[in-house]
């Protein structure tokens, strides 16, 4: 395993950092606007298929009690 130089080390670091792509401030907010918009509708969307399943439920145990 080579040793690395740690001034070279810091530089290559350094040259790396230069070339990200950082996101704007409104590329930023409109992503997290989106995240939090689809967590939202998923959230929505399994409450839905968990109501569902236990009405299913309660009325397949209502029959099957009776």
């Amino acid at each position: 395993m080579a040793k690395a130089n740690p001034f070279q080390f810091i530089q290559q670091v350094r040259s790396e950092v230069s070339k990200v792509v950082w996101p704007t401030r409104r590329e930023t907010l409109l992503t997290t606007a989106m995240v939090f918009a689809m967590a939202f509708f998923a959230a929505i969307f399994f409450f839905l298929v968990d109501l569902l399943i236990r009405s299913g439920l309660e009325g397949i145990l209502a029959v099957a009690s009776s």
